[in-house]
C-alpha cells in the first residue's frame, strides 16, 4: 500500500515539506489513538529478536538512524512502527537553522537521497525537555558541534551536549563524519579525534554509571583511516562503531539531481557501508560491536550486513522509500535465517 499509492503522492513534494507533513500526520494519528494498530500491523513480538548489547537489551535489532527525528520530537511515536531502538539528533548545543534551503534532495531513479541539512535542529536542551517524558523506547544521542564552533573547540560542544542528555538517552554517537558542516570530517583524523574521544570517555567514567559512545565515521575512509578507527576504538576504549555516514561519492548515479552537494544515502551506499563494515570487523578480530547503517532497502541488505559483522542496524533512506513495513520484513528475515 505505502509504495503503490502513498509513495507516489508523497513524492510529488518538496522532500523537506513532505518530512514535516509526515511528522504531523504521524502524530496526528497517534493522538487519534491509530499507535496500538501501528504496533499490531508493525512490530514482531518475539524475545529471539533481543540483543544484549553495551550493556542494554534491544527489543529488536532494527533502529532508526539519527536525521530523521533530530529534535526528539517523535520518537514515542515512531517506536510504533516496530523499531528496537531510535537514535536521535544530530544536537548540538545551540540551536540552528542549518543550511539554505533547498537542501533535501530525492534521487528516484538510484533510490536515494543527498542532503545538506547541516545539523538543523532546536539545540540541545529543547531535545532534553522531549526526552523527559520517555517512558519506554531505547534512545540513542547522535551529538555534534555547532556551524559556528571552530574545530579547535569543538571538544567543548560535545561535552556539553554529552552532559545534558546523559540521563536521557541510553547510549551516545560522536558524529565527525557528517560532510554538511565545514571542516567537520577534519575531526577523523587520528590525533583531534583521540582527543575527543577521550575526552568523553573521561567525563563518561566519572559517572556513577557510564554509558556507552560510539563513533559513527565516513564510508569514504581509506584502508587506512579504518585502521586509524580501529587504532582509536581500542586506545580510548570507546564501545563501538557505527558504519556508516552518508557518502560524498558520486559514481554510477543516474538521477537529474545527482551533482547536488550534500550527503548521499540510500541504494548507492549499499555496497560501500557493508565493505567497510566486514573491513572493520575482521581487521579488527570482531573486537567490539558494530552497528550498520547505509542503503538498507531490504531484508536481505540487512541480513548482508549482520553477516558481515554488524550486531544492530539502522534505516533511514530505507524507511522513506520501502516504507514501515520494512522493519518487520527485516526481523522476520532474521528470526527465519
Amino acid at each position: 500500500m505505502y509504495k503503490t499509492f502513498i509513495r507516489p503522492i508523497l513524492f510529488l513534494f518538496d522532500a523537506e515539506k513532505v518530512h514535516h507533513f509526515t511528522f504531523a500526520l504521524i502524530r496526528i494519528l497517534t493522538k487519534l489513538g491509530l499507535g496500538p494498530l501501528f504496533r499490531s500491523i508493525y512490530k514482531v513480538n518475539n524475545s529471539k529478536l533481543e540483543r544484549e548489547l553495551f550493556g542494554l537489551t534491544f527489543p529488536n535489532p532494527v533502529g532508526l538512524a539519527a536525521g530523521f527525528d533530530k529534535d526528539a520530537k517523535l520518537y514515542k511515536e515512531l517506536s510504533n512502527f516496530g523499531f528496537g531502538f531510535i537514535e536521535i539528533g544530530t544536537v548540538t548545543p545551540k540551536p540552528q537553522e542549518g543550511n539554505p534551503k533547498k537542501r533535501l534532495f530525492r534521487l528516484k531513479k538510484d533510490s536515494g537521497i543527498i542532503n545538506r541539512m547541516g545539523f538543523n535542529n532546536g539545540g540541545v536542551i529543547e531535545a532534553v525537555e522531549r526526552l523527559k517524558s520517555n517512558k519506554n523506547v531505547l534512545i540513542g544521542g547522535n551529538i555534534g558541534k555547532n556551524k559556528v564552533t571552530p574545530n579547535e573547540e569543538a571538544v567543548n560542544d560535545y561535552v556539553i551536549c554529552f552532559e545534558a542528555l546523559f540521563d536521557y538517552v541510553d547510549y551516545f554517537v560522536v558524529n565527525v563524519s557528517s560532510p554538511n558542516t565545514p571542516n567537520l570530517r577534519a575531526l577523523q583524523d587520528k590525533e583531534p579525534l583521540t582527543q575527543l574521544l577521550n575526552t568523553l570517555q573521561k567525563q563518561n567514567n566519572a559517572k556513577t554509571a557510564r554509558k556507552p559512545i560510539l563513533l559513527k565515521i565516513a564510508p569514504d575512509l581509506s584502508n587506512d583511516q579504518l585502521m586509524d578507527i580501529i587504532d582509536i576504538v581500542a586506545e580510548t576504549s570507546i564501545d563501538g562503531v557505527i558504519a556508516t555516514n552518508t557518502t560524498i561519492d558520486r559514481e554510477g548515479l543516474e538521477s537529474e539531481n545527482k551533482k547536488e552537494t550534500g550527503g548521499l544515502s540510500g541504494k548507492p551506499l549499499t555496497t560501500r557501508s557493508t565493505e567497510v563494515i566486514r573491513f572493520l570487523s575482521e581487521k579488527s578480530g570482531n573486537a567490539f560491536p558494530i552497528i550498520g547503517v547505509g542503503g538498507i532497502h531490504s531484508a536481505m541488505d540487512a541480513l548482508e550486513k549482520l553477516d558481515a559483522g554488524a550486531s544492530l542496524v539502522q534505516l533511514y533512506t530505507g524507511f522513506i522509500y520501502e516504507g514501515p513495513a520494512l522493519i518487520k520484513k527485516i526481523n522476520k528475515a532474521i528470526l527465519n535465517a
